[in-house]
């Protein structure tokens, strides 16, 4: 059973539903993510630790950072910014999905909430996030403009959003869609579509319509040989972007 929400497009939705039980095969159609999650996962930690005062290099750096994960999955990345101390909550509008998560993450010993809904409800409910992750999802968003504004109302003053998606390029053209699902098949066809891939701009202004300020952003490529992920200043293919809310009397500490 799916969700139904403005942004979410029920093909997409029915191809990762197909997808649920592959999350955790290291070897399966999400190698990609499993490959980039500990790249993402420093990247974020390193942006988080900055904003909320914390030493990055310490025991579980981020404790009860109140951490929101966006299309969560199975709860790869989840299970990583738990591990860090956040406090996780998990959406994804895919309940096959949300089933995956809880039972990896309860086998793992890691108390992470998980729950199907769609971005748009969650927004409604009041509840406010330390940081929101927005993770290599609003390329298959079908409304982007309410989605992004939905996101945005669920971080508090001070807090931060962090995106990650691939910009809409000629090269991210041939990387993304035509390498990667043609020619090394490295995805399943029809993973990606072009058209859907977002700017740094469109996405940069989005968040400023929200009331979110960018603060931080890097490129991301991928070594076809080794499949090592590594950051990088071009922003032609892959990307993540940080943004901030203002802070509410200059407080920016997450306790």
């Amino acid at each position: 059973m799916t969700i139904t929400a403005p942004s979410i497009d029920p093909q997409e939705a029915a191809r990762f539903e197909k997808l649920a039980e592959r999350w955790w095969d290291a070897g399966g159609p999400f190698w990609p993510l499993h490959r980039l999650n500990a790249l993402r996962t420093d990247y974020l930690r390193n942006a988080l630790a900055r904003r909320f005062g914390r030493d990055p290099c310490g025991e579980r750096p981020l404790q009860g950072v109140r951490v929101l994960d966006i299309g969560c999955g199975g709860g790869i990345l989840s299970e990583s910014m738990a591990r860090l101390g956040c406090a996780v909550h998990g959406i994804d509008v895919v309940e096959r999905n949300i089933a995956v998560a809880l039972r990896h993450g309860r086998d793992q010993g890691l108390d992470i909430r998980y729950q199907a809904i769609d971005v748009e409800s969650l927004a409604t409910q009041g509840g406010k996030y330390d940081a929101v992750l927005n993770m290599e999802v609003v390329e298959h968003v079908a409304d982007l403009p309410g989605f992004m504004a939905a996101c945005s109302r669920l971080v508090r003053p001070g807090g931060l959003m962090a995106a990650a998606t691939i910009n809409r390029t000629p090269a991210s053209f041939l990387a993304a869609i035509v390498g990667a699902e043609y020619l090394l098949r490295w995805l399943p066809r029809g993973t990606h579509q072009w058209r859907r891939f977002v700017t740094p701009a469109e996405l940069e202004s989005l968040l400023n319509d929200n009331g979110m300020a960018l603060s931080a952003r890097t490129g991301v490529r991928v070594n076809p040989l080794t499949k090592r992920f590594d950051l990088t200043p071009s922003l032609a293919v892959n990307y993540m972007l940080i943004a901030a809310k203002p802070a509410a009397n200059g407080r920016t500490t997450a306790n």
